[in-house]
């Protein structure tokens, strides 16, 4: 079998498990940390994982498709029309809402061929929880449509998503040459008012400097989706990756998994720009000195490694009087993020409300002149 990423042959993968008691499918539930039967209720014990177990790939194989095998697997996934996510669904569904955007999607647009997850972050926040969240955070915003809150609380259920991510290790070294300023004061006779007046000026002294620094990074995360707007997923961090567990789909039991969209390749730029960011200040520190000017850097970068996670999110979208609605609530700690709804009618009130106060306390300055 070819070890080719885009290779169709490997056969599909579909993350079912038949509970033991009665054969209904099981979930994995946050709370019991187990999978579950909502049929007959029966648990099931997830295994220990061992943390050490999760490897980092070399990105220079994956980049020339020399990647094994083994790290590659299929999975049936729909493509919304839409917004463009590839998100696996039950197999036995035919029709299914995008939990993205709330487009229809017709659920049997072919297959993902991808390198399979090293880890997943699994869910912690339990979906009633999560849903509690969402409405509270709309509930301090006092602009937002009475509809859509009322819409909100009627308990519409979420969509668990396991979001892609990479990380990426690199080993850097960078030799770089500036300058260092040292700020000194000058006192100068200045006139003021037809009098003179001693005045200190500062002014920076500037030396040539040069140097290098290094820094190994570890896990720079980098979003391998384009489905949702960058800001929302910046938004539920930090993450807690300590507890990533190495991949097995029973977590995926009962949520459904999105397919990364942003190549590996691609999601390594974004990851050098969070390096460069990063040298930048090391290098301003090693200058030191009051400020710093860098003429140059050059980085060499080495032993680059990644991995493919799934992180947990939580999931909404609304649709509100012609209007999509989208809230994600991370699935580890609670954060909620979402589109800012606005009531123009709530606006109307505030203003009017804003000009009496504004009228009644111009009236009451003119009572007392």
């Amino acid at each position: 079998m070819s070890d080719n990423p885009l290779d169709k042959t490997a056969p599909e993968i579909e993350h079912r498990f038949p509970c033991d008691t009665c054969g209904s499918d099981l979930r994995f539930d946050p709370e019991d940390n187990a999978l579950k039967c909502d049929h007959c209720g029966n648990v099931e014990p997830m295994l220990e994982a061992v943390q050490s177990s999760i490897r980092e790939l070399d990105f220079q194989s994956a980049i020339r498709g020399t990647l094994q095998d083994s790290e590659m697997e299929e999975t049936r996934v729909s493509s919304c029309p839409n917004c463009g996510a590839q998100v696996e669904f039950d197999p036995d569904s035919h029709a299914a809402e995008c939990p993205f955007c709330a487009t229809p999607v017709v659920t049997d647009t072919g297959t993902h061929r991808h390198i399979k997850p090293r880890a997943v972050l699994p869910f912690e926040i339990a979906e009633r929880d999560a849903q509690q969240a969402m409405v509270d955070w709309l509930g301090k915003r006092w602009f937002a449509p009475n509809g859509l809150q009322e819409y909100a609380k009627k308990g519409r259920k979420l969509s668990g998503i396991y979001v892609p991510f990479w990380t990426y290790d690199a080993d850097t070294k960078t030799s770089y040459t500036g300058q260092r300023g040292k700020i000194y004061y000058e006192t100068r006779t200045v006139m003021r008012d037809g009098k003179r007046h001693q005045q200190r000026v500062a002014k920076t002294h500037w030396s040539a400097v040069g140097g290098r620094v290094a820094r190994f990074f570890d896990d720079v995360l980098v979003l391998a989706s384009t489905s949702l707007p960058k800001s929302y997923t910046d938004a539920l961090a930090p993450w807690n990756l300590s507890q990533l567990a190495p991949y097995t789909p029973e977590y995926l039991a009962g949520f459904r998994a999105e397919g990364y969209t942003v190549d590996l390749e691609t999601g390594f730029l974004e990851a050098r720009a969070k390096m460069d960011a990063m040298i930048t200040r090391d290098i301003r520190f090693d200058i030191g000195g009051d400020k710093q000017r860098i003429t140059s850097a050059n980085t060499t970068v080495k032993d680059v490694t990644f991995k493919h996670i799934l992180l947990p999110v939580w999931m909404a979208a609304y649709k509100y009087r012609g209007k999509t609605y989208r809230f994600v609530v991370n699935g580890q700690t609670g954060t909620v993020k979402g589109e800012r709804p606005y009531s123009s009618a709530k606006i109307a009130i505030a203003v009017i409300i804003g000009l009496l106060v504004a009228l009644a306390v111009g009236y009451g300055i003119a009572l007392n002149q």
